[in-house]
């Protein structure tokens, strides 16, 4: 669902932001080791660390 990944892009609206923010939220609760220094509180964490670009969804492969 994320990707850590230099070439992610930013969320395209707010909904995509907070299902990725989410989602990097439950990572990083499992133990998944952060991406930028900031909050202790891995919810806020995972909002700076896709407001900031280094998280982003991964894009579903067109075609077939």
């Amino acid at each position: 669902m994320t990707q850590t990944s230099s070439t992610s892009s930013r969320p395209k609206n707010a909904f995509e932001f907070v299902t990725v923010a989410s989602a990097r939220a439950r990572q990083l609760l499992k133990g998944c080791t952060p991406k930028v220094d900031g909050s202790p509180k891995p919810a806020r964490r995972a909002l700076q660390e896709v407001a900031q670009g280094v998280v982003g969804a991964i894009e579903p492969p067109t075609g077939r």
